[in-house]
């Protein structure tokens, strides 16, 4: 008699070749369209499902994880961060839950290679004079940007992103230095041509840009409180492709529109999608939706990491990117 196949809820849109192969696989409920599950829908998900495949816009704390059935075994992120998913609660109930690590640190790198450029170079306000139709032709005084080339990237939270960062940076004679929890090995160090800073007040105090490449965790929290970013020199830039909630956004804002800090280049935001509308309206801010890892390649190969969990799993297998409480 057959086995009964896999019950797996996908709460978004995935890219087509991974929905077929989910389709091929298991018993699959994929979304008719591409916008959040309510908390109601999500529910139901968890009381119906063996797994669950959310993204980072899904809440899945420990009031929905307390709804869920005896079904539930698994949750397969789709995407690395975990921040959204309480996963104490989890293992707490007996529920697994895997990520997709490794798959979008080169994208983001160049996301933010990008932000750094187009704030520095003032490549949005280009853009706007051009799209308005008021360029005149060339002037030589007509937005100047600054040199990226001997320019110091201090670099907060050096793991794989952040290394990928520190290579392309090196790329345009940047200079790297960085801050983690822990200091790197000297190899490392040596590879990337990085130095470490100890404290984050002193290497914020004297960078000229800073690149947040740290995750989400509770003692990451406003880690750039207002306190911190009034170290930064008033010619400093900050770009973050990282985690919104790293930044305390309101003081942010503040101090871009006093102009205490020359500019910014985010692709996250502390809110999500409700972006500080006085962030809208700088010039000197260059805003992007969430974009970092937004490549085919990327979120393809998210896709096959979110299959092999899950059939790894159904093999009778702990899934080989098994999150623990740990490992945060």
């Amino acid at each position: 008699m057959p086995t009964a196949r896999l019950s797996v809820v996908v709460t978004r849109r995935l890219p087509e070749t991974v929905e077929k192969r989910m389709e091929e696989l298991f018993d699959v409920r994929l979304r008719d369209d591409d916008t959040p599950m309510t908390r109601e829908e999500l529910a139901e998900a968890v009381r119906s499902a063996d797994v669950l495949v959310p993204t980072l816009c899904d809440t899945i704390d420990a009031g929905l994880i307390a709804q869920a059935g005896d079904r539930l075994k698994l949750i397969a992120n789709y995407g690395a961060g975990v921040d959204h998913i309480d996963v104490q609660t989890a293992r707490q109930r007996g529920i697994l839950v895997s990520n997709t690590p490794s798959v979008s640190a080169e994208d983001t790198a160049d996301m933010t290679l990008a932000l750094i450029l187009g704030v520095t170079r003032r490549i949005p306000e280009g853009m706007a004079v051009m799209r308005s139709g008021e360029w005149e032709g060339f002037s030589p005084t007509a937005l100047m940007g600054r040199r990226v080339g001997g320019r110091r990237l201090g670099i907060l939270g050096l793991g794989r992103i952040g290394q990928a960062v520190a290579r392309r940076a090196a790329a345009f004679g940047m200079q790297i230095h960085y801050h983690n929890r822990r200091r790197l090995r000297p190899e490392i160090e040596d590879e990337l041509g990085a130095t470490y800073w100890e404290s984050l007040d002193q290497m914020v105090a004297r960078m000229d840009v800073i690149s947040i490449n740290c995750p989400h965790t509770p003692s990451t929290f406003h880690l750039m409180n207002a306190r911190r970013l009034k170290l930064l020199k008033p010619e400093a830039v900050i770009v973050n492709t990282s985690r919104g909630e790293v930044i305390d956004e309101n003081a942010m804002t503040r101090m871009l529109r006093a102009g205490e800090i020359a500019g910014a280049g985010l692709d996250v935001y502390e809110h999500g999608a409700e972006v500080n509308p006085r962030l809208r309206e700088l010039e000197t801010v260059f805003l992007l939706p969430h974009m970092g890892s937004a490549t085919l390649e990327g979120r393809v190969e998210m896709g096959e990491k979110v299959l092999v969990n899950i059939k790894t799993f159904d093999d009778g297998h702990r899934p080989p990117d098994q999150v623990v409480p740990a490992m945060l």
